[in-house]
């Protein structure tokens, strides 16, 4: 038999032990596999990515997520959809998009309520923070304390003694756990009697006070914005540390007596294992669109700071906050109703 034909026959009836086979062939197909997912990644998007906004359409974080949904579409090469999976606190979303396939095509919009708040308020949810990847800051803003344009209370102070005078017949609206914090923060600063009434947007917790359903509400400017506007809410004082520009006769908590200084943020998030490498090209995208002069011009109309930043900038502001309103919570026993 030719030296070739012998070679070729004595490794066709060589015995390979089955390990030695089935070590060989999780490697090969793991290394196939990694190959695979790494070539997704860099390929990233293929198709449609999809944002979700834990509140109802209308409200300043659907808004802010459409603002910057179009301008990621141009920059991504392919359609970046809106969906609204409104929910209490903005616990539906989120969880929604905390169970999500990993590769970067379901984002949340976060928000200081679902991504903060949320786990100084309630002993038990359906998500947890490590289940998420930040991506980057969209913005920052201060919340206002509106109440009806009739209510003949003319001061913060004002709305304070009325609500201790008659604490049966007032209530606040909150479309969220950040919102339902702050508030009961005020409500032990000040010793304010105001029952809770959660609602999912913050267009409900603005409508329910104009209809008379509520006493007062802390909200956003933008959310608060139309409603100012058409006269039918006012605003009484604004949680920034100074005076809004667009709003320069509202005075700060801090400038009425009250020790209360806050701002929320809105961010975008994606599921915990989305590849690094769609995580960067996401956050570039962004740092470019929070550049753009018409997307800090609209995130400026609604009293919205316009910010971008790195994941691990933005994990730190969450861990940060986190410890924070925790403490807070607990110090001044509040938790979600």
């Amino acid at each position: 038999m030719p030296q070739r034909l012998q070679f070729l026959a004595a490794v066709t009836t060589l015995r390979v032990p089955s390990y030695v086979f089935s070590w060989a062939f999780v490697i090969g197909f793991f290394g196939a596999f990694s190959a695979s997912f790494v070539a997704q990644a860099a390929d990233y998007p293929v198709k449609p990515v999809t944002i979700v906004v834990g509140f109802s359409a209308g409200g300043s974080s659907d808004v802010l997520a459409r603002i910057v949904a179009a301008k990621l579409a141009i920059g991504l090469g392919q359609p970046v959809v809106v969906e609204n999976r409104a929910g209490v606190a903005s616990i539906v979303g989120a969880a929604y998009v905390a169970k999500a396939k990993p590769d970067g095509y379901t984002l949340l919009m976060g928000a200081s309520g679902p991504n903060v708040f949320n786990y100084a308020l309630y002993a038990k949810l359906p998500y947890a923070q490590q289940e998420f990847a930040p991506i980057s800051l969209l913005g920052t803003f201060p919340l206002l304390l509106l109440t009806h344009a009739d209510n003949p209370a003319k001061s913060v102070q004002e709305l304070v003694a009325q609500s201790k005078q008659n604490p049966d017949k007032s209530n606040y609206s909150a479309s969220s756990s950040s919102f339902q914090l702050v508030t009961e923060l005020f409500k032990t600063k000040t010793g304010a009697s105001f029952a809770h009434i959660p609602y999912k947007g913050s267009n409900d917790a603005i409508t329910a006070l104009i209809s008379g359903d509520v006493s007062m509400t802390l909200v956003d400017a933008g959310a608060a914005s139309a409603g100012l506007q058409g006269g039918r809410v006012k605003a009484l004082a604004v949680t920034s540390g100074e005076r809004l520009k667009d709003l320069p006769n509202i005075p700060t908590l801090s400038e009425v007596g009250i020790d209360l200084k806050v701002s929320f943020w809105s961010g975008l998030l994606a599921p915990a294992g989305t590849p690094a490498s769609v995580i960067k090209r996401l956050q570039e995208e962004i740092a470019r669109v929070m550049e753009l002069p018409d997307v800090k011009k609209r995130f400026s109309a609604m009293s919205v700071v316009p910010t971008s930043s790195t994941p691990e900038e933005f994990s730190k502001i969450i861990a940060t906050e986190m410890s924070v309103w925790k403490q807070l919570a607990i110090d001044n026993n509040i938790k979600a109703n």
